[in-house]
Order: structure tokens, then sequence, then C-alpha cells
């Protein structure tokens, strides 16, 4: 006996819709089972996940900070899933942008002026492309894979992230601690509305950068190229689209916003650089680029929903005293259970005897 994934001849549209939804209810249910068996009550685990970070104005704007970087990253991953190049790379991206992006603050504090911040910012830019060009380069020229590459240039970033505040950009006036020095006003980017909160203007950056590629790929001749080569590259080709040029579209675009989650990061909610500036945003904005269907405005509502489990486990935490890795862990389920769903939308599973099953192969060798 063994089981096969046969592919359908047409896809449910009701249940590809419905898909994030059944996703996110098997990961509640789950989730549950797995509170029960770490001993603590579900009901009251879940009502901090979810419900608790919602009842506060404050716990609003902590919401819009952590889903900031979440929408950056994912809306330009989402690009690159699209187009059929795998970026698993853009926790290193963010890193590099957030450091680019920090050059002149901590470099060159006595410098303040108006110009700093858009600066920072376009540094940022510039630098998370820039580390995103070295896989697709690789892609292009080696053919090697950047699923692979990109991936292990995460922890390239994160090593020399910590070798910099460790030793060129440690603070001199900071007890000898491992981070830079804070970030002259002027450098920091401002708060939307600091009677209430500390959102900040990365939040709209998300929203703007998630509504700019939305009417890109929905109408412009690039979303149509970027769609027609991620699905069919042999029909792409005969339309004229080169496989190479999307190669680095996507990575750049990717790599870019990436950058610009981190310096705005970097600038806004944090005002330094320290060894460690992501809980992992950039592979958590995985998750949320496919729980939002890879589309641009469903991966809004994705990057809340995450960035609710990201305040729901620090709540959590300090509530019914679960661990950090029971928030990964809850966040890996959902995750799996949104590719399944995806997964059995496209394919039936059929349970093959082992006669069947030996009957199949020798007329595959025929």
């Amino acid at each position: 006996m063994r089981i096969e994934l046969v592919k359908r001849p047409e896809r449910s549209k009701l249940f590809a819709a419905l898909s994030p939804l059944i996703a996110l209810g098997l990961t509640l249910i789950a989730g549950a089972i797995m509170f029960s068996l770490l001993g603590k009550d579900p009901v009251e685990a879940l009502y901090y996940y979810f419900i608790d970070p919602l009842r506060e104005v404050w716990s609003l704007h902590e919401l819009a900070v952590k889903a900031a970087p979440l929408i950056l990253i994912a809306v330009g991953l989402s690009i690159c899933y699209l187009s059929n190049n795998w970026n698993i790379g853009a926790e290193g991206q963010f890193v590099i942008g957030a450091i680019t992006g920090s050059i002149l603050p901590v470099m060159f504090p006595d410098f303040q002026s108006w110009i700093v911040l858009p600066l920072m910012l376009l540094m940022g830019i510039a630098g998370g492309a820039a580390y995103g060009a070295i896989p697709a380069y690789l892609k292009v020229r080696f053919n090697t894979n950047e699923i692979l590459t990109s991936l292990m240039l995460v922890y390239v970033a994160q090593l020399f992230l910590d070798w910099m505040v460790r030793g060129p950009w440690r603070n001199p006036a900071g007890m000898n601690f491992p981070e830079t020095r804070t970030f002259s006003p002027s450098a920091v980017l401002p708060e939307i509305w600091s009677a209430s909160g500390r959102a900040n203007w990365g939040f709209v950056f998300a929203i703007v950068a998630a509504i700019a590629l939305w009417f890109m790929l929905s109408r412009t001749l690039k979303g149509f190229e970027v769609l027609v080569l991620g699905q069919s590259p042999r029909a792409g080709r005969f339309a004229g689209f080169s496989q190479s040029k999307m190669v680095f579209f996507a990575f750049l675009v990717s790599g870019g916003l990436a950058g610009l989650a981190g310096i705005s990061e970097v600038s806004g909610a944090i005002g330094q650089l320290r060894p460690t500036i992501s809980p992992g945003y950039g592979f958590a904005a995985i998750i949320v680029a496919f729980l939002g269907r890879l589309n641009p405005l469903g991966i809004i509502a994705a990057g809340l929903v995450l960035a609710l489990s990201y305040l729901g486990g620090e709540a959590a935490q300090i509530s019914i005293g679960v661990s950090d890795k029971v928030v990964r862990a809850f966040q890996g389920m959902l995750l799996f259970f949104v590719l399944a769903c995806d997964t059995l939308i496209l394919y039936r599973i059929r349970f093959v005897g082992a006669s069947a099953a030996k009957t199949v192969e020798a007329t595959q060798n025929v």
C-alpha cells in the first residue's frame, strides 16, 4: 500500500478562496490540542493569543509595528514566488538593509538634516536589493539553487551584523554593550500618532508597497510577465520575455523591500543597531505570503494576523507561562496547514495497493 497525489482536473474555486480560513481554523484546533498537552487551558491560551492584544489602543499600535516588516517583506516575496523564484533569504536582506541604511547615523552622527532619513531609506533599499542580487546572479550565471544560496546568505548577514556592533560600530559611550550609538532625532522614523502609541511610518510604507505591487500585477505588462514566466516559462519565452531578467527583477524587488523593512525597523521601533534586530520577520513573511495567497492585498490581512500571533505569543508567555518556542511552533503549524490546504486543492490523495503499484511501475518501465 502506498499513497499517491493525483492532480485534479479542475480546482475548486470555492475551496481555493476558503483555503486560508480553513488553514487558520485547523491551526486553532491544533493549537488548542498543543496547549492542552502542555497542561494549559486552551480557551485561555487562545484568548491571550488573539483577543487580549486587541483590547487597548496602544496594542493596536504595537500590532502595526509588528505587521509593517511582515507585510513589506511578504509583498516582495510574492513577486519572487509568482515568478517561480524561491527567495528564502529575506531575513538576510532585511539585516543588510538595516546595516547599509544605518551608515549615516552611525558613522556621521553630526550630520543632522531633513535629508538624512530619506537617504537612510534609499540606502536601506539599495543594500537589500544588492544582497538579493547575489543569489539571482548565481542562479542566472551558474544555475545554482537559489533556495540554498539565499538561505546561507542569511547567516552571513547575521554574523556580519553581530561583528559590526561588537567591533567597528560599537558605541564608545555604551558601557561596552554590543550596540551602536542611538540614532539622532533626524534619523528616527516619525510616529504616525505619537499621542496614543508608537506605530511609525513603516506601516504606511507597507500599505503603499502592497497597493503598488497589486496594481503592477493586475494592471501592467510587467505584472503579466511575472505571472506568465511563473506559470509557463516556455510560453514566456515564446512571448519574448527574458527568464534571466525576471530572476533579477524578482530578487531586486524582494530584496529592496526587505531592506526597506530593515531600516524602517531599526530607525523606527529600535533606534539603533543591535546583535539581533529581528525575531525572524524574514522567515515569518514566507507564511504571510502564502497565507495571503500571494496577493499583495491579501498579504495585508495575513500580515496583521501573523503580527497578532507575535503579540499574542508575548502575552501568553507572560500570562500563562509558555515558552517562546511554543510561539514558533504555532506559526509553523499555520504554515503547514496553509501549504497542506493548497496542496489538497490541486491534488487528491489516492491509496494504491501493492499489486496495483507493481502494475503501474511495470507499465512505466515499458
